[in-house]
């Protein structure tokens, strides 16, 4: 009797578990789904400006004045992706966990922020916030808002790359921001590729600038 009345309780706890986890795992897809923001403008404010791209202060000098004062905590929300092709304003939190993909685009901690010097790489999932980023290629911008300042990149390689591929996120000599998400697109399950959007700093309009 005592082993006819476990088996069907396992069975209502094992169904209850199953339900949390699927609710749970739609709470974080609309959580990051709906993290996308419409642009208030049309986004003809965001141009290419003339000349070559910007450069960003040396390394050395960032040191000694540096474009942040307070580097953000992990998990925290410090900035804005504004996606002018797509018409899309996307929060940027500071980590690449779980956590911080959930809520929007994560900041890859090991890297440098936005505006300054070397690669800045932000990710986020292809089924979410950056659901559309296939349609971003050669020539697009992508404008970064935090604290410092607004920084303007225009990307000059599109790359498609394994997932283990270590050179997304190597160092670079010019102020450079790394745009990486799952690929295929419409991929069902853990993705084998990753797309991969490289751009140059073009301009820089620092908050503490006279």
């Amino acid at each position: 009797m005592r082993r006819r009345m476990v088996l069907p309780s396992l069975s209502i706890a094992l169904m209850v578990l199953g339900i949390s986890f699927a609710l749970y795992s739609l709470f974080s897809f609309a959580q990051g789904y709906f993290a996308v923001d419409e642009l208030e403008t049309d986004g003809s404010e965001f141009t290419v400006p003339s000349g070559d791209a910007v450069a960003a202060a040396p390394v050395a000098d960032q040191e000694l004045d540096p474009l942040y004062s307070d580097y953000p905590e992990e998990g925290e929300e410090f900035g804005k992706l504004i996606i002018p092709k797509l018409d899309a304003a996307i929060p940027v939190f500071h980590g690449s966990d779980p956590d911080e993909l959930a809520k929007g685009v994560g900041h890859f901690a090991e890297s440098v922020l936005p505006g300054m010097s070397n690669n800045s790489v932000l990710s986020g999932h292809r089924d979410t916030v950056f659901r559309d980023l296939g349609q971003v290629g050669e020539g697009d911008l992508l404008v970064v808002r935090t604290g410092a300042g607004e920084f303007t990149y225009k990307v000059h390689t599109v790359r498609i790359v394994d997932d283990l591929d270590k050179t997304v996120i190597v160092q670079k000599e010019d102020a450079t921001l790394t745009l990486t998400t799952c690929y295929p697109f419409d991929f069902i399950g853990d993705a084998p590729k990753r797309y991969v959007l490289v751009a140059d700093l073009v301009e820089s309009k620092k908050k503490n600038a006279a």
